[in-house]
């Protein structure tokens, strides 16, 4: 093995599978840490559980990281400074080249049964490697390929690569065994796209856990008891429509405030402290630093409702997507205030653990702030309405956890391996 790529390899053995036949090897490949991929984690944790041997190979940039026992391998890559040649170009594209040839070596060197692509960013060097071992590939599409970031926004070498993705795609994507997609409208838009039937819903859902009320945010934020909390969190990223939110502030109720609560994302949070400066509500609306994920819920849980704005106008991504922070605000049992996204809104509806922001007269166009603000007053005024979409959502949440959703995973699986058994 080369030297800079290292191994960690847990205790837990995993299990032949059930019938006597030997565990399939399952070599999944994702372009970032592992330790940062919640869904690769997760995905690697069910297959290893029912009898799989999963080695994860991923790109890393620390000289050492901590060891965790999950059930699987992970192999990592190691690309100094990865993270940081992002600001610049021209390097990246020469870090982003030089992961794909150590990537598809190390795949290469992966005896596999089944390759799994996480991302489009992986999905070459998987293919390639599938190619070249004869073996069945999974492609796993976090959101809509090549829909992620708008054009205008993109660097020239950027637009470079989206082109030859957009080359690429349409030859790499119907050659898998099997794609797996994160909402229902990125599943039916990879169909079309693609003309391809073999697209599996598997929504990123987190494993269940009862979560009880806390004061954590307005403790750490000094606000009396009685202060009620909308809380946003995640990345405060361009595309979240996070502005809307510092722009319905003013308009908020006296004894109601906004938190942001995630890591910033290029010069995003810059850009909202200056407008919560220009519009002079820091008292009305709070940004914070992330918290480890092994605690967020407990601060979730300290809430009152929870916010999914979103920028419906950014990309079919964004517009399609049923983020994972829906599904945090459920387990914590917070109500939900969301944008009108299709996905999102139907997933509201049949639990009634929320309401949507009123559609925009024009279709894609950005929820109003003022909308926003009346939408956040009317629902923490009613009590009635909030207490019975708090039950709602924890009662869902025994239902909506990743010890459900992996069993979708796991069909997908035993689909492609009763293919070749069958070929």
């Amino acid at each position: 093995m080369s030297r800079r790529v290292r191994e960690i390899v847990p205790e837990r053995v995993a299990a032949p599978l059930v019938g006597g036949i030997p565990a399939p090897t399952v070599c999944l490949h994702v372009v970032r840490p592992a330790r940062v991929d919640v869904r690769a984690q997760r995905a690697a944790d069910a297959l290893a559980r029912v009898g799989y041997t999963v080695v994860i190979i991923d790109v890393e940039e620390a000289q050492t990281v901590e060891e965790e026992e999950r059930g699987f391998r992970v192999r990592h890559i190691m690309l100094p400074r990865w993270h940081h040649t992002r600001r610049f170009e021209p390097f990246f594209f020469l870090k982003a080249l030089q992961a794909f040839v150590q990537g598809l070596s190390c795949l290469l060197r992966c005896d596999a049964d089944i390759y799994h692509a996480c991302e489009v960013t992986a999905l070459p060097a998987c293919f390639i490697a599938a190619k070249i071992r004869r073996k069945p590939l999974i492609f796993e599409a976090y959101e809509l390929p090549l829909h992620d970031v708008p054009l205008s926004e993109m660097g020239r070498l950027r637009r470079v690569f989206h082109g030859l993705l957009s080359l690429l795609l349409p030859r790499l994507i119907p050659a898998c065994q099997a794609v797996i997609a994160v909402s229902p409208p990125i599943v039916a838009e990879i169909k079309r796209c693609y003309s391809i039937e073999r697209v599996f819903l598997v929504r990123n859902i987190l494993s269940y856990r009862a979560v009880a009320r806390s004061d954590r945010l307005r403790e750490h934020l000094d606000l009396a008891p009685s202060t009620r909390v909308a809380l946003y969190q995640g990345n405060l990223q361009l595309d979240r429509g996070l502005d809307i939110l510092v722009r319905a502030a003013p308009l908020l109720d006296p004894d109601i405030v906004i938190v942001l609560m995630g890591k910033g994302v290029g010069a995003t949070q810059a850009r909202l402290e200056s407008l919560i400066n220009e519009l002079d509500v820091a008292g009305r609306i709070s940004i914070i630093a992330p918290v480890p994920y092994d605690e967020l819920l407990d601060w979730t849980a300290s809430a009152d409702i929870g916010l999914t704005p979103m920028s419906l106008e950014y990309t079919l991504t964004v517009k399609w997507c049923l983020p994972n922070k829906v599904f945090e605000y459920i387990m914590a049992g917070l109500p939900i205030l969301a944008a009108p996204l299709p996905a999102v809104q139907e997933l509201i509806a049949r639990y009634d653990v929320g309401q949507t922001v009123t559609p925009p007269a024009r279709e894609g166009a950005t929820c109003s702030p003022i909308e926003v603000a009346h939408t956040i007053n009317a629902m923490l005024a009613d009590r009635d309405s909030l207490a019975r979409m708090r039950e709602n959502a924890l009662r869902a949440a025994r239902e909506l956890c990743w010890e459900n959703e992996s069993e979708r995973l796991i069909e997908v699986y035993e689909s492609v391996l009763h293919g070749l058994r069958t070929t």
